[in-house]
């Protein structure tokens, strides 16, 4: 199966989304990218292209009906209530039948539409594993035909990740992710673990940026 780190995901605080991403954007040395609303879920993003088909995302839910009911939103809003943070990291599939089978449900959709009509599609699973056990990923297939407008190519891509640092367990999130005890690894992605002192879940990313090394 076809795996990689497809994003970062990162909650926003009490000072709301742009200060964030405009935190955030001093630090890298690059410029946010508005990414929208997502009406399923009741959220909204900036985000930062990144190079090998990535991007960091900053999320914020919305006083939205879809926020109540739909995981994501509930995720956004549990971390955010914590005062923000890296809320997760998400890796991308071509299939995500395995995925299905192995949790017993099914994907749900998602999809933002943009000012010129088109729409960004996609399917996701794992919102609940992650809610329950941050240190694991959720799952995303980006729906075909939506190639040209996945986050990464909104801009040409100034930095990149280098590096995911886990609190957490390097045995639970392969057996989350279908891995076990293979030699298979998520194409794209430099884990790094160590043992949480509180809460499982990302403990930094380190960036490739025109400022050099930046880790947050």
């Amino acid at each position: 199966m076809n795996m990689r780190l497809d994003h970062v995901s990162y909650a926003v605080g009490p000072e709301g989304l742009v200060a964030t991403a405009d935190k955030m954007s001093q630090k890298l040395g690059i410029d946010w990218v508005n990414g929208g609303i997502h009406p399923r879920f009741g959220t909204r993003n900036l985000f930062f292209p990144m190079e090998n088909r990535q991007y960091f995302e900053i999320v914020e839910v919305l006083e939205h009906p879809a926020a109540e009911k739909a995981p994501f939103g509930q995720a956004v809003r549990a971390r955010s209530s914590m005062g923000g943070g890296w809320m997760g990291w998400v890796v991308s599939v071509d299939d995500m039948a395995p995925f299905e089978e192995r949790l017993d449900r099914r994907a749900v959709p998602g999809g933002r539409t943009f000012p010129d009509g088109r729409t960004l599609e996609w399917e996701q699973i794992g919102i609940k594993g992650l809610i329950a056990d941050p240190q694991v990923p959720y799952i995303l297939r980006w729906l075909e035909g939506t190639e040209a407008l996945h986050p990464s190519q909104a801009e040409p891509a100034q930095a990149a990740i280098n590096s995911i640092t886990i609190a957490g367990n390097r045995p639970r999130v392969r057996d989350w992710l279908g891995l076990g005890d293979t030699d298979e690894l998520v194409e794209d992605l430099n884990i790094k673990y160590i043992s949480p002192s509180g809460t499982p879940g990302i403990a930094e990313v380190s960036f490739s940026t025109p400022k050099g090394t930046v880790t947050i």
